[in-house]
């Protein structure tokens, strides 16, 4: 039997890649401003985990335009979706795991 620790996702256990994802799982998907403001990251910090994530075929990027302005959505995969339920299954784990040895 492994650790409950194995089960986290490396590329979802950062905090700020979580919170995307944790966003997105409220929703259909997200404009990067709101993305940027309700994590508070900038421009460049949230594009680069939105890039992580999408290598990962976490997220999908889509760019287009609102009449003049341009406007960046993202929406999680269905695998963005199935990668954070397991991840937050294998915290739960691990929770119940230390909760249960202060017993």
């Amino acid at each position: 039997m492994t650790h409950p620790s194995r089960g986290l996702d490396e590329v979802i256990h950062q905090k700020n890649r979580l919170g995307i994802l944790a966003v997105l799982a409220e929703a259909d998907y997200a404009d990067f401003a709101y993305l940027k403001e309700i994590l508070d990251l900038t421009d460049g910090n949230l594009s680069r985990h939105l890039q992580v994530l999408e290598e990962a075929g976490l997220v999908i990027i889509e760019k287009d335009f609102q009449g003049k302005r341009p406007r960046t959505r993202v929406r999680s995969t269905r695998l963005g979706r199935k990668a954070l339920n397991d991840h937050l299954k294998a915290m739960q784990d691990l929770i119940n795991r230390v909760n249960k040895e202060k017993r």
